[in-house]
């Protein structure tokens, strides 16, 4: 990968002198979702797919983009006087949006780069190919400048981008476990406080397999902002009951015995789902501790079914994915993954029915939706690296 990068920066940008490349991985959330912003725990890994840069230092503050996933949009240039975002940016306010945080947490970028980008994650599929462009930015910005910063402090500027510069009110996840990835290895991530353990996902005789429903989504204009603002509205009415910070910090008996106090059924049924999704991450991480995969595949099925009825960001296209997979004999447990409404699933499956579940499962999505699904049998990576 690393001479197809520098022989097409040769190609925009005219030769490789000063050339760094760097790759950072795309994730997937294995259970734990739409709790990263609740104060829960999510369980996600980073992937073996991700971007990769190509990067060199200016000694003006010009800013020049390219990726080659959008090469129809040609160089896109900008300066470091420049850092704001705007509609006709489009992809290049992810790195600018790092930028611009990196200058907020008083760390001035003293030149411009050179940037071009290739990502092997489908664009719009929710494996947070943006998130991942934000930690490859800022890993990029630490090399090149020496910034003191670790990688948790990568995972909370890209965060803080996507928040401030890019208005989308995702959580810590996505950034988190992109840049503090561990090959063969999940992060049980408790988000109200950042603490984390790698476990090892040890799956005999199985594989991860993702799904992608090729329906195009966008976190921003999703529902998400609405059912971040549902949840916290329901947290609100809570604490006039209830002592907590979050609804991460209820188990289902205490929400069940307070939930009257919140005034919406919906609001109730989102809360709902935060607490119960909390519990099934913090159950489904100790089955496989236990090395009980079939436990953990039950509880993502419970999680997609939870997602569908109580939180509601699944859909006909999601629903199909993971109720076509929930048919096939082999497949342990399969569930949305991402923020939904589009994107993709994450299913377990045994090696020996990975064949059959995506012929099968495909022919049905593309018989019932009227185009195809994408499959991606993947392998859990590290994190951001100087190739």
């Amino acid at each position: 990968m690393k001479d197809v990068l520098l022989k097409r920066f040769a190609e925009v940008f005219g030769d490789t002198e000063g050339v760094k490349t760097y790759f950072a991985p795309g994730r997937v959330n294995l259970i734990g979702e739409h709790t990263d912003y609740n104060g829960g725990h999510v369980f996600p890994c980073a992937l073996t797919i991700g971007t990769y840069g190509a990067a060199r230092k200016r000694a003006d503050h010009k800013l020049r983009f390219y990726s080659m996933n959008f090469e129809k949009l040609g160089v896109l240039e900008s300066s470091l006087e420049e850092l704001v975002p705007s509609k006709e940016a489009g992809w290049t306010n992810y790195p600018k949006g790092v930028m611009w945080a990196f200058g907020e947490r008083n760390m001035e970028i003293p030149s411009g780069m050179d940037l071009m980008l290739y990502g092997n994650i489908p664009n719009g599929s929710g494996l947070s190919s943006s998130a991942s462009v934000e930690v490859l930015t800022g890993f990029i910005l630490r090399d090149f400048f020496g910034f003191e910063v670790n990688n948790q402090d990568l995972a909370l500027i890209g965060q803080y981008a996507e928040n401030h510069f890019n208005k989308v009110n995702c959580g810590i996840m996505d950034q988190f476990a992109i840049a503090m990835g561990k090959k063969d290895n999940a992060i049980f991530l408790d988000t109200a406080d950042l603490s984390f353990e790698y476990a090892p996902i040890v799956l005999e005789g199985a594989k991860i397999v993702i799904a992608s429903s090729n329906k195009k989504r966008g976190l921003g204009d999703s529902k998400y902002n609405e059912r971040r603002s549902e949840c916290e509205t329901a947290l609100a009415e809570l604490q006039q009951v209830v002592k907590i910070d979050s609804l991460g910090d209820l188990d289902e008996e205490t929400f069940e015995k307070y939930q009257s106090a919140i005034q919406s059924d919906v609001r109730r049924k989102r809360a709902k789902h935060a607490v119960c999704e909390n519990q099934r991450t913090i159950r489904a991480v100790e089955a496989l501790k236990a090395n009980d995969v079939a436990l953990f595949g039950q509880l993502m099925n419970a999680s997609h079914v939870s997602l569908r009825d109580d939180y509601e960001v699944t859909g006909v296209e999601l629903d199909t994915l993971v109720e076509e997979a929930w048919k096939v004999e082999g497949v342990i447990g399969s569930r949305m993954t991402g923020a939904g409404f589009g994107g993709c699933t994450v299913s377990i499956v045994k090696d020996e029915a990975i064949d059959c579940f995506i012929d099968q499962v495909g022919r049905a999505y593309e018989a019932k939706i009227g185009y195809a699904a994408d499959f991606y049998v993947v392998e859990v990576g590290n994190g951001p690296c100087a190739m």
